[in-house]
């Protein structure tokens, strides 16, 4: 009754379950993921920028 599943992974992209030693399921996962991956440490740039200027602006205006 116990039915075992084949050796697979999944993608970390879509999820979705493949095999073999790739981490992705195709090539389109693969863009997507990095297309993703390249706006988040854009935003995360953008708000550590955004903070600094921010500290600093209350460090001026603290002093005066």
């Amino acid at each position: 009754m116990n039915q075992k599943i084949a050796q697979h992974r999944h993608c970390r992209s879509c999820g979705k379950a493949f095999v073999g030693d790739d981490k992705y399921c195709s090539e389109d996962c693969e863009k997507g993921n990095e297309e993703t991956m390249r706006k988040k440490k854009r935003q995360l740039l953008t708000l550590y920028v955004i903070s600094v200027i921010i500290m600093i602006g209350a460090l001026v205006l603290s002093v005066l």
